[in-house]
């Protein structure tokens, strides 16, 4: 996915950064406001992790100002504010899902994962594509059975096409999801991550529509 985190404390934002980025997802940080609304106008991001208290205003105006001209993009907001009248100010003012600081990184990795999966329509972490069983939770593929070891890139591509099986998914979408902001993109980045899948999943699993495309088969 690619992500857009907007934290000001600099060792908590590394450390979500890095964790998240090992998990295969493109996140952008951001440390003001004003960066984070200019990012959200630039990229269609898939979701948005918000302190609510930064440097340059207050997260829950901004998070209702994304609302008021109606950017459904998911929010999940991360905050030391634990009370449960402001848990619920957070909720109301239009975020998905709300976690309090100090927090376990795998506990905020679970919950990015459900988020997206509600807002894909499928709140079920598995996906049966032909001979493919793609579990999104524990980001564990198998192929008739047999696991199927991917590399964090490898993911990243095949559950962006496993959420579309048959539709095509453009090349620029697979490297905004595989590149952060300000990252250079390899030119071939897609088409070796998608040769490697070929060769663990079978040559006929990922199609390739010249001038368009991939998209995976099956189902």
């Amino acid at each position: 996915m690619r992500i857009l985190l907007i934290e000001d404390d600099p060792a908590l934002g590394e450390a979500v950064r890095d964790h998240l980025a090992g998990l295969a997802h493109a996140v952008d940080w951001q440390t003001r406001l004003a960066e984070a609304e200019a990012a959200l106008r630039a990229v269609p991001y898939d979701l948005v992790l918000l302190d609510l208290g930064l440097p340059d205003g207050d997260g829950l105006a901004f998070l209702k100002r994304l609302r008021a001209r109606g950017d459904t993009t998911p929010v999940l907001v991360l905050t030391a504010r634990d009370r449960v009248s402001e848990r619920i100010a957070g909720l109301e003012a239009g975020a998905d899902d709300y976690l309090v600081k100090p927090f376990d990184l795998g506990e905020l990795a679970a919950r990015v994962a459900a988020v997206a999966r509600r807002y894909a329509g499928d709140p079920n972490p598995l996906l049966e594509i032909g001979p493919l069983l793609i579990d999104r939770a524990r980001r564990i593929v198998t192929k008739d059975g047999a696991p199927v070891p991917l590399s964090a890139r490898e993911w990243a591509l095949l559950e962006a096409l496993a959420l579309r099986p048959g539709a095509i998914v453009a090349k620029e979408r697979l490297e905004e999801l595989l590149y952060p902001m300000g990252e250079e993109v390899e030119s071939n980045a897609v088409e070796v991550a998608v040769s490697r899948l070929r060769k663990k999943l079978g040559a006929e699993t990922i199609e390739t529509v010249r001038g368009l495309g991939y998209r995976l088969k099956g189902r």
